[in-house]
């Protein structure tokens, strides 16, 4: 394990510079390097650099209903062009029915329908699915036709908003899509996305008509063909307008349009040119309607109808109306960008001004480099030149971990910060592993090199199976989360793939040169510092009964905590409206609450956020729907910037119903399936009796966890998912260790009691077992202490794990496993070979 080739110690150096080479990007201020040198970096995500997050829904039942009403015109032309004259063609819900005079028309209706029933590739089924019932044909749209044609709507959206919002000058926005029928908008820099979500809230369908003829008073039924549509021109004076159904140009044929001044009057207008297509039909309309009335009609709407003084001949127009230098830029983008083919609604919104981004940058690098001092000091007191080569990989395993997000060019995000102070913790567990083994074989009477040799193969298999079992459960995490859980996700993922490298490579090479170069005869690792004494004899199995039964009673408690009073949802999984806000005096409460609620939004809690001018105001999911949330987050914005004079929106995060529903959902599924991970997995790795051990031990953990959120009334949301997640990690991470050295010594001492070999296990392993804690709550603790206040909860919360996990080990795991193996597992080995006493055990070891 000692053996280094030159070949393998430079492959290992030339990692080790690549790592800090490639992290260099990140760490200083771009444009500092070279042109010459590579430049892939991680990005910042939007909670530390400012912007905003939008996520788009398209209405489905939109594209529901203009599906049927386009088939039905198309099963009207289908059936003229048969020669077919059915008695009606109706849309019911999800189908058309076409009625016949006669029943023998049917069949022959069916045929003339076919289209619509076939696939328009052979072999494929097409998107309704036909019936006849005497007298009456019935086309239903099916449901996978109807996915394929939104799958299709999606795509179409997804390109038309990247467009307006490239139009927009945004800097390196994302858009992509999320599900079935979901759009994810990020936009970096954009701390007010008012102006956006107008864009992408507009269909922009534009479309020609001319008016009606004739005198019809307002409010009148309108007559057959035609229509009643509001008229927003402000020369219109508010009045609605009856124009023709019929389409005479459609605005999909525009290639241009661009807003401009009228040189007459100096209004602002937008000035559009048609294709060959539009061009030639609008001027064949125009000739034959010269002093004619023709509206412009946008969304519904009529937004212009002037009269037709002459034909229009070049393929060239304008459209007037109540516009300024804004509203005629973005009708522009509009049409240039094209219309979409359904309205999107905005379902979800997060925003982040950038001086609260600066905060919470400066506060994670101060977390950040007091938990780096913490642990390296821990480890160099506690481990001494062995601590240090630990340090020094995991120096190492830092610029690792960031040239790997620099070179995927990654977003960091807050919770990514966290990730990278619980990496910090969780790399060294395995230096730990290793020099607490050493320390064993040592007391053993083992030379240096021979300790060295054992330490470091013993240590291989637990350091791989308690970082896998974390690495699932990351993985999980990634999978089911979002935004920015998927940051701290990738960067643990990140961490421990690179924290096993250092370890086991880069730390043990250190080791192997010191040796090669001193050959010492004689090896102490650590100092006279240690938490937990060497050679301790504690009978952890006579209180067994105790710890398990206080265990229960306090789970007992937590899930009766979880039901009354309940937990404090957030915003993830209850939707509604959180805003922060900071004032330019100590905040007036009373100035706040009267201000909104006025605007009969609902009750309004307020609540101070770090200082006195900093105020979090939280409202719930409001009635109505998407629509309705997104108006009272434009209504409070404004209010409060009318009432309060000088007020900075720091953040603004709004989550519907649907959202906050499907997000809690997903929160659920995650932890059921990490849980089940790891039944599997250890049940693989180990035997069942391990297997169930480790798992209700560590649901255990998890509602005394809930408990902990029932009682302090600390939000439950996606980053206490997280949390949770993480605590699971820790959970499991010990329980594998100690079941790895049970295994050991089952194989070692195949006639000794269970209960006295479990009780031998955990005190074999309990430097270890302390030391890994310390290490990881040294790192959190200034997360705790310095980081920005969305996360302060969520480190409050690891340490409370931290502490939990390793206890449940020594009074829950060990007990559980006792009950479940104590004939089993010695059954299930052979009898006949002859007993090994502990001495001559600990000789062949």
């Amino acid at each position: 394990m000692l053996n280094f080739s030159p070949l393998k110690t430079g492959l290992i150096a030339l990692v080790c510079f690549l790592g800090v080479l490639l992290s260099i990007p990140s760490l200083v201020p771009h444009g500092t390097l070279p042109d010459w040198l590579p430049a892939r970096h991680f990005n910042l995500g939007l909670d530390l650099q400012g912007g905003s997050y939008l996520l788009l829904e398209v209405d489905s039942q939109a594209v529901r209903r203009e599906r049927m009403d386009s088939a039905a015109d198309q099963a009207r032309t289908l059936l003229r062009d048969a020669n077919q004259r059915p008695t009606g063609v109706a849309v019911q819900d999800d189908s058309l029915l076409i009625g016949f005079a006669d029943p023998d028309q049917v069949e022959a209706g069916r045929t003339a329908l076919s289209p619509l029933v076939q696939g328009t590739v052979p072999g494929q089924a097409g998107e309704f699915e036909a019936s006849s019932d005497g007298r009456q044909l019935r086309l239903r749209l099916t449901e996978q036709g109807f996915q394929n044609r939104l799958s299709r709507v999606v795509e179409q959206s997804l390109e038309i908003v990247r467009r307006r919002i490239d139009e927009t000058g945004v800097n390196e926005p994302m858009v992509a899509r999320q599900g079935a029928g979901r759009i994810l908008v990020q936009l970096p820099g954009v701390t007010d996305p008012g102006r956006i979500k107008r864009l992408l809230g507009q269909t922009a369908k534009m479309t020609f008509h001319l008016v009606a003829d004739g005198q019809v008073a307002p409010g009148s039924p309108a007559p057959a063909g035609t229509e009643w549509l509001d008229n927003v021109d402000r020369h219109g004076g508010g009045s609605r307008v009856l124009v023709r159904k019929k389409v005479e140009v459609d605005g999909a044929t525009l290639t241009d349009a661009q807003p401009t001044t009228n040189p007459q009057t100096g209004e602002w207008v937008v000035s559009f040119t048609f294709d060959s297509v539009g061009a030639r039909r609008f001027a064949d309309i125009t000739k034959a309607n010269v002093n004619r009335p023709f509206a412009i009609v946008l969304d519904g709407k009529v937004i212009s109808a002037p009269v037709i003084r002459e034909p229009i001949l070049g393929g060239r127009g304008q459209i007037s109306g109540n516009f300024n230098a804004q509203s005629a830029t973005e009708l522009a983008v509009l049409l240039r960008a094209g219309a979409l083919p359904a309205p999107l609604t905005v379902v979800e919104e997060r925003s982040i001004g950038p001086e609260l981004g600066a905060d919470s940058i400066r506060a994670g690098l101060l977390a950040c480099a007091v938990g780096f001092v913490l642990v390296v000091s821990y480890m160099a007191i506690s481990y001494g030149l062995m601590g240090f080569f630990a340090n020094v990989a995991l120096i190492f395993n830092l610029f690792l971990t960031l040239a790997a997000l620099s070179l995927l060019e990654a977003t960091l995000t807050l919770p990514g910060i966290a990730g990278l102070l619980l990496t910090l913790g969780m790399s060294v567990d395995a230096n730990i592993l290793i020099n607490e083994r050493l320390r064993e074989e040592l007391r053993k009477g083992k030379s240096p090199l021979a300790a060295l040799e054992a330490g470091y193969s013993k240590a291989f298999a637990t350091i791989t199976d308690s970082n896998l079992t974390t690495l699932i459960k990351m993985i999980i995490l990634y999978v089911v989360g979002t935004g920015t859980i998927k940051g701290f996700a990738i960067t643990i993922s990140l961490g421990i793939i690179t924290s096993m490298f250092t370890a086991t490579v880069v730390a043990r090479l250190l080791t192997a040169i010191w040796y090669r170069r001193t050959r010492p005869k004689t090896m102490h690792v650590g100092t006279r510092m240690r938490l937990a004494p060497d050679g301790l004899h504690i009978s952890f199995m006579k209180g067994r009964h105790i710890g398990i039964a206080m265990s229960v009673l306090l789970s007992t408690a937590s899930v009766i905590l979880f039901f009354h009073p309940g937990l404090n949802y957030g915003i993830d999984f209850a939707g509604g409206i959180v805003m922060e806000v900071r004032t330019p005096q100590p905040a007036n409460f009373d100035q706040l609450r009267t201000t909104i609620e006025g605007l009969n939004v609902g009750p309004v809690s307020l609540q101070e956020f770090g200082s006195p001018r900093d105020v979090l105001l939280r409202l719930e999911k409001q009635e109505g729907g998407d629509q309705a949330q997104q108006a009272a987050v434009k209504g409070i914005q404004a209010a409060l910037a009318e009432h309060v004079q000088g007020i900075e929106i720091r953040r603004v995060e709004a989550v519907g119903a649907s959202v906050s529903g499907e997000l809690f959902q997903e929160g659920m599924i995650a932890l059921g399936l990490a849980a089940l991970a790891m039944l599997a997995y250890i049940s693989f790795r180990f035997e069942w009796q391990f297997g169930i051990g480790a798992v209700v031990t560590m649901l255990l953990d998890v509602t005394k966890t809930i408990g902990l959120f029932a009682l302090t009334g600390m939000q439950f949301n996606l980053t206490a998912i997280a949390a949770i997640l993480t605590i699971m990690g820790f959970s499991i991470n010990d329980k594998v260790v100690v079941y790895d050295r049970v295994r050991e010594n089952l194989r070692l001492y195949r006639k000794m009691p269970l209960r006295e070999l479990i009780d031998r296990s955990i005190n074999e392993t309990m430097g270890r077992t302390i030391s890994t804690s310390v290490a990881i709550f040294l790192s959190i603790v200034p997360l705790a202490l310095f980081a920005a206040e969305s996360l302060r909860e969520f480190a409050w919360v690891l340490l409370f794990g931290i502490v939990l996990a390793t206890s449940s080990s020594i009074f829950i795991a060990a007990p559980i496993l006792l009950y479940l193996g104590e004939h089993k597992l010695r059954r299930e080995r052979t009898e006949a070979e002859a007993e090994v006493s502990p001495k001559a055990a600990d000789s062949a070891a």
